[in-house]
């Protein structure tokens, strides 16, 4: 079985003059992901697997959550191909994890965040919300094959 957590980052800021990539999570960005972090603490959510966009934003969500989960920041993996608002880019990066890796959350960006979760899980979301998480599971033990999942469950701030 395959457990895939979601992650769309936390809400970014638009003050700055720097590119797209590398905009910062503003104050609620990071609350917020303080917040999903303890919770997630509390259900005992703990990825072989963590794979961020490079994006700043993403980056930074990532991190404060490894805080509450247990999660050795020297293990987040940083990939370039998950700076993408594309579903189909997103699920081909999930499609070619390794098969040893059995649950994985991964941290990137919308409207593919929503749209996937939607295409690959039980539940539709209109939206999933900056720093929403859903988690789908799969029963099939190779990443290649995964189709339609479970949604177990999904966390969203303003439930908190």
């Amino acid at each position: 079985m395959k457990k895939l957590i979601l992650v769309r980052h936390g809400k970014s800021s638009w003050e700055f003059d720097v590119r797209d990539h590398d905009r910062p999570l503003i104050q609620k960005g990071i609350d917020d992901a303080h917040s999903i972090g303890r919770a997630l603490k509390e259900i005992h959510t703990l990825p072989d697997l963590i794979l961020s966009s490079t994006a700043a934003r993403a980056l930074q969500t990532a991190t404060i959550l490894t805080e509450y989960i247990d999660y050795e920041l020297k293990k987040l993996k940083i990939t370039r191909k998950l700076y993408t608002f594309n579903w189909k880019e997103q699920l081909e990066v999930i499609k070619n994890l390794s098969d040893d890796v059995d649950s994985c959350m991964i941290v990137s960006h919308n409207h593919g965040l929503t749209e996937l979760a939607g295409i690959l899980g039980s539940e539709y979301f209109s939206n999933v919300p900056t720093t929403g998480v859903v988690m789908i599971e799969f029963s099939t033990r190779e990443w290649s094959k995964i189709e339609k999942g479970n949604t177990t469950f999904h966390l969203f701030p303003k439930n908190i």
